[in-house]
């Protein structure tokens, strides 16, 4: 789990537009059935914002058989924003329901910018499939203690399989392929990411349409088949260089690719 030095500022975090309190905080500590979207701001800007809102929406429908309005949850999120005193940052939106409430509780959370390192990265796989994997949750034990494995088996990151080594995500990330001519997302279940559907979107615009398919980690449809390697989340897009002992090549010509699709990808103001 993450710990913050003693020179890393805490975040900034508001409940339903007030910052939090102790009795705010037991909410999340006792009550962590929920879900949230992780989004990076730029000078009060968000790409997809569109789709972290319909992201939002749909999770708390199906957790808590509620709406949520949008423009509640960008109010919200403008709120602590200006609390924070942040144009550029790191936003977290968390939904709750705890025990006897009737509206969802909104818990925003701001942190300075980041960005994805732009080195190579190293995967392990794991056996690993989230339950219900559409939606985005916190709390996930799973994914921390592979993510803490692969550390120490000095990997950047866990990439989750289900049986048969059938390759779905990321422990963080979604994970795309390059065969020379398509982006290639592996077809099991999986969150679909902001960045990735932003991704498809941009690629489909640019008459480079990319398809979902099995990729395992081995046999016919193994990730050895595949030119490259990419994943991507939040806070951006970075090239794989390996997959356990399979080796990847860095495609710069495909990363710039990519890297224009997004960069191109409309910003929205929150």
């Amino acid at each position: 789990m993450t710990t913050h030095r003693p020179d890393t500022p805490l975040p900034h975090i508001e409940f339903d537009g007030h910052p939090a309190t102790e009795e705010d905080l037991r909410i999340p500590a006792l009550y962590g059935y929920g879900h949230f979207t992780a989004m990076q701001v730029r000078d009060g800007r968000v790409r997809g914002l569109g789709l972290h809102l319909a992201r939002l929406g749909a999770a708390d429908r199906e957790l808590f058989d509620l709406p949520l309005d949008g423009d509640r949850v960008r109010e919200l999120i403008r709120h602590a924003l200006d609390g924070a005193g942040l144009r550029d940052a790191s936003v977290r939106v968390n939904a709750y329901l705890p025990p006897g409430a009737t509206r969802t509780t909104l818990m925003v959370t701001v942190r300075e910018p980041a960005v994805m390192p732009a080195e190579a990265r190293s995967l392990m796989s794991v056996p690993y499939v989230r339950t219900a994997p559409h939606i985005k949750r916190p709390g996930e034990f799973g994914q921390t203690y592979y993510g803490i494995r692969a550390g120490r088996a000095g990997f950047d990151e866990a990439l989750l399989t289900a049986p048969g080594g059938v390759v779905a995500e990321g422990a963080i990330t979604n994970i795309g392929f390059w065969n020379g001519s398509s982006v290639v997302w592996p077809g099991a279940p999986a969150l679909a990411g902001i960045t990735m559907t932003l991704l498809e979107q941009g690629l489909e615009r640019a008459g480079r349409p990319s398809v979902r398919r099995p990729v395992t980690l081995e046999g016919p449809d193994g990730v050895g088949r595949y030119r490259s390697a990419f994943v991507c989340n939040s806070q951006g897009i970075a090239p794989v260089r390996r997959i356990d002992r399979t080796a990847f090549a860095v495609d710069g010509e495909l990363m710039g690719m990519l890297g224009a699709v997004y960069d191109g990808t409309q910003e929205d103001a929150v």
